[in-house]
């Protein structure tokens, strides 16, 4: 069902002092932040050979990853993405076999402008998936 790991995401409490660091440090080709107000959250991804990082930064004070880093001040991962082609195939199938789809179970659109959902970290031994939708 899962296809390609498109991205593991970092919760960060400083998204410039991040971004520097993959730039400067690690040498990585580093994305312009931007805003998803949808998911409350400001997003710059890293681009990798073989996949991508995504580093999240609250937005608004509502967002999840302000509640995140309240826990985890230094920050961490917050999540892995997959690939899958039909994201409603992979989310019923998903729910017939028992995984809970966090929200009202209807796919919004992500960073990269395709369809995504969240799966419940409790169902996958404590991280939280998301699935996104290519091809």
């Amino acid at each position: 069902m899962i296809g390609r790991l498109n991205h593991v995401a970092i919760a960060v409490p400083d998204l410039e002092a991040a971004a520097e660091q993959y730039r400067n440090t690690l040498g990585a080709k580093v994305g312009e932040p931007q805003d998803e107000p949808d998911h409350g959250v400001t997003v710059v991804f890293i681009e990798l050979p073989n996949t991508k990082v995504e580093l999240l930064y609250p937005l608004g004070e509502k967002s999840p990853i302000q509640g995140f880093l309240d826990k985890n001040p230094a920050g961490g991962i917050h999540h892995m993405c997959y690939e899958v082609t039909d994201i409603i195939a992979a989310r019923d199938a998903l729910m017939a076999k028992g995984a809970r789809v966090l929200g009202n179970g209807e796919p919004k659109i992500g960073a990269h402008k395709n369809p995504v959902l969240f799966l419940h970290p409790k169902d996958f031994n404590g991280c939280l998936i998301e699935l996104e939708q290519v091809g």
